[in-house]
C-alpha cells in the first residue's frame, strides 16, 4: 500500500499513518516525483492540482478535513475515485467552543465594553435572560449538530436549519425555505456551519440578513463562501451610521488569508480570526484515516463523499 500525504504539517501525519501502518509506503508530496507515482491512496488537505493530476491508479481519496470544496474544484481530479472526508475527528468540540465563545460575546456585551474603553467609559450592562437570547445553527451535519447541542446545553434556546428534516435533542430543527426565514426572523445569534455548494453560496445574501431582527449577531466559522460580505458590511453599517446587525465574529473569507486592505480588517464591529475554529487534531483524526485506509483495503462500504451535492 502506498500513501501519499498533503497537509501543512505532513512530516507528522507521515510518521503517525506509517507508525499504524508499518508495512506501507507513505510519503509526503514533496517527496520526488518519480516516487509518489502509482500511489494507491492520498490522505490530503487543500492539495495541488499537480498531485491530483499524476496519479493515475488511486483507489481512494482521503480528504483531511470536514470541507471538501477546494479538493471537488481542483482541477485535475481524478473520476470515479471514492474521497472520504474527516467526519468530526474532535472538531467538533473546538468548533462548539468557538460559536459559544461568539454567542457570549454578544450576549455578554464584550463588544460593547471594548468600545467602551478606548473611551474610558464605565458602564455596566443588563445582562438579558438567557431565554430571551435565541441563538440559530445553520447546518446540522455531525459538527452542527454537535454544535448546536453543545449552545443548547450552555442555556440557550436553539433553532437549528437543515436543507432536509434533522432531529437534535432539546433543538428546535427547522428545514426548507420557511424553516430558515423562520428561523432568522426569531435568532439574536446565527451561527453558520453548512458546506460549499452551489446551494449554500451566499445563502446569507442582503435579504435573508435583513431578516434578522434588529441587534442581532453573525458568527461563521463554517465556509466564507455563506455569507455576502459586501451585504454584511452594508447591513453592518458605519461607526457614524450603524446598521441594524450589532456586529459579526468572521473565521473565514471569500479570499484567504483576508487581504489587508479588506474592510472587514478595519470594522470596529467585527473581529477576525485566522481560519481557526476548529484545526484538525492529529491524534483524533489519525484513528479515522486509519479505520478509511483498512476499509478501502478490505473492499468495505464507506460513506462517500457526493461531488454532485457538495459534501
Amino acid at each position: 500500500m502506498k500513501i501519499v500525504v498533503h497537509i501543512d504539517n505532513a512530516a507528522q501525519w507521515q510518521a503517525a499513518i506509517a507508525d499504524a501502518l508499518p508495512q506501507a509506503t507513505v510519503l509526503t508530496s514533496d517527496a520526488p516525483a518519480s516516487e509518489r507515482l502509482n500511489a494507491d491512496y492520498l490522505a490530503v488537505w487543500k492539495a495541488p492540482a499537480h498531485l491530483l493530476q499524476e496519479q493515475t491508479h488511486l483507489k481512494g481519496i482521503i480528504n483531511l478535513g470536514a470541507g471538501v470544496d477546494h479538493l471537488l474544484n481542483t482541477p485535475g481530479l481524478p473520476e470515479g475515485v471514492p474521497i472520504v472526508k474527516l467526519r468530526d475527528a474532535g472538531m467538533s468540540e473546538l468548533m462548539a467552543d468557538y460559536a459559544l465563545y461568539g454567542v457570549l460575546h454578544f450576549y455578554r456585551s464584550m463588544d460593547r465594553y471594548r468600545e467602551q474603553q478606548a473611551h474610558a467609559q464605565w458602564a455596566p450592562q443588563p445582562v438579558a435572560d438567557k431565554a430571551d437570547w435565541p441563538v440559530g445553527v445553520l447546518g446540522l451535519g455531525a459538527i452542527g449538530g454537535y454544535v448546536a447541542s453543545a449552545l443548547q446545553q450552555a442555556g440557550f434556546p436553539v433553532l437549528g436549519w437543515s436543507r432536509s428534516a434533522k432531529q437534535i435533542s432539546g433543538v428546535r430543527c427547522l428545514h426548507g425555505d420557511e424553516g430558515l426565514d423562520q428561523l432568522l426572523s426569531k435568532v439574536q445569534s446565527v451561527v453558520t456551519i453548512l458546506p460549499d455548494t452551489p446551494a449554500t453560496r451566499h445563502i446569507l445574501n442582503a435579504a435573508r440578513l435583513a431578516q434578522l431582527p434588529p441587534g442581532a449577531s453573525v458568527i461563521n466559522p463554517g465556509r466564507g463562501s455563506l455569507i455576502d460580505e459586501q451585504a454584511l458590511l452594508k447591513a453592518l453599517g458605519t461607526e457614524q451610521q450603524p446598521g441594524h446587525l450589532r456586529g459579526a465574529l468572521l473565521d473565514v473569507f471569500h479570499e484567504e488569508p483576508l487581504p489587508a486592505n479588506h474592510p472587514l480588517w478595519q470594522h470596529p464591529r467585527v473581529i477576525v480570526t485566522p481560519h481557526m475554529a476548529a484545526p484538525t487534531p492529529l491524534n483524533d483524526a489519525i484513528d479515522q484515516v486509519i479505520s478509511y485506509l483498512h476499509a478501502f483495503d478490505a473492499g468495505e462500504p464507506l460513506a462517500t463523499v457526493n461531488p454532485d451535492a457538495g459534501y
